[in-house]
Formats: structure tokens, C-alpha cells, sequence
């Protein structure tokens, strides 16, 4: 099964040429400001996207989410669409669980202070996740800035580390883009925006 991942697409989705595949994925910021009419113009592009299944988290620009419990309801996504909330779906066979918490940054959506408050989202994160999907990175992996500061999740690491899933993606630090293999994980930063916000980067193809 072929997978497309991105990230951070911050309503700037259409300018996308996506690659052909069974399943695309979104990491979240699907939205620059979090209005409900971005979001609604997202979920109808990603909708008409060509693939068989459609993943997608929210990160820390979709405020709609966080301010909308029903969300997904008032939508109304599509059979083939799923999103994800500190929630998991399987898809022939392969687990997937997604969340858009991320240490504090600012003011923005999905925000959860380091330590013990964000852990409790971590520890939900069940044993045997084929894909695990995050807005944000682990500490140490993809997650430097252009300041070189490592801003990624200590205790996202550590959960990671103890679950092993096959592949763990991300983006939020847009400048991070890329992947890496360690300890039998694949990591993805699959953020398609450069930290200007112009669209540079291209979907991360995997198969599973």
C-alpha cells in the first residue's frame, strides 16, 4: 500500500501536485487562521483527492478544531475522509493513531504545557501503531529551527521510543522537512511550506 504524506499546507493546498498513491495523509495546519471557511474549503479538496482512504490531523493554526468539539460532524466528511484526535483507525490491516498536541508555542491552537499534561496525550498512544501521526516533532528529530534550537518534544520521544511504531510523521517545524530512519522507526517531516510560507517542498512517498 502506497502512502503520500504532507504537512502544513496552511490553505495553500491547491498549489500541491501530488503523486499517486492508495492513501494521503495530512499532518495538520490544513488552515492559515483557523476560520471554519478554511477548513471547509480543505476538507472539500482533500475529499476530491484521487485516493482510496484520506487521513488528516489538525495542528496548531486550525483553531476550528480545538473550538469545535463536533467538528468533523459539522463538516461532514466523507466515508473515505477520517480525522483523528487522540483517536486511531485501521485501514487493511495497518494502525494509524493521530494527534495535533504540541508543546507550547505562543498562543495557538492544540497547546499543552511540557511535561506531565502533554504526557497524558502521549500515553494514549497504543502499542502496536503501524503509522503514528503528529503535528509536531519528537526532540531531536527533524525539529531544529532556523535558530539550530531543538524544539521538538522530549517526552513525544520518549513514548515513541517505547512503542516503536513503523513510521511516526509530522511537520510543524517547516524548515525540518525531510526523513530519517533511527531504531527501526521512520520519521517523516513531511511539511511542504519552506519558513516563508512558499510551497518548495514535495509529498514524502512511502509504502507499507
Amino acid at each position: 500500500m502506497k502512502f503520500v504524506a504532507i504537512s502544513d499546507t496552511h490553505g495553500k493546498h491547491a498549489e500541491l501536485s501530488l503523486p499517486e498513491g492508495d492513501v494521503l495523509l495530512h499532518a495538520g495546519d490544513v488552515s492559515n487562521r483557523g476560520l471554519q471557511g478554511e477548513v471547509q474549503q480543505f476538507v472539500h479538496w482533500f475529499a476530491k483527492q484521487p485516493f482510496q482512504y484520506k487521513v488528516f490531523i489538525a495542528g496548531n493554526h486550525d483553531f476550528y478544531f480545538e473550538k469545535e468539539k463536533l467538528a468533523p460532524v459539522i463538516l461532514d466528511l466523507p466515508s473515505d475522509v477520517y480525522y483523528l484526535n487522540d483517536s486511531g483507525i485501521e485501514i487493511e490491516g495497518i494502525k494509524i493513531w493521530g494527534s495535533p498536541v504540541q508543546p507550547w508555542f505562543f498562543n495557538w491552537a492544540f497547546n499543552r504545557k511540557r511535561g506531565e499534561e502533554i504526557r497524558k496525550h502521549w500515553d494514549l498512544i497504543p502499542n502496536g501503531m503501524d503509522i503514528l501521526i503528529t503535528h509536531g516533532p519528537p526532540y531531536g528529530i527533524l525539529d531544529e529551527t532556523a535558530r539550530n534550537e531543538k524544539v521538538g518534544c522530549k517526552d513525544l520521544m520518549e513514548r515513541v521510543e517505547l512503542v516503536k511504531p513503523k513510521v511516526h510523521l509530522f511537520g510543524h517545524i517547516h524548515e525540518a522537512y525531510g526523513e530519517t530512519m533511527q531504531q527501526g522507526t521512520h520519521f517523516i517531516n513531511a511539511s511542504v511550506l519552506n519558513l516563508q510560507y512558499y510551497q518548495v517542498n514535495d509529498p514524502i512517498v512511502f509504502e507499507m
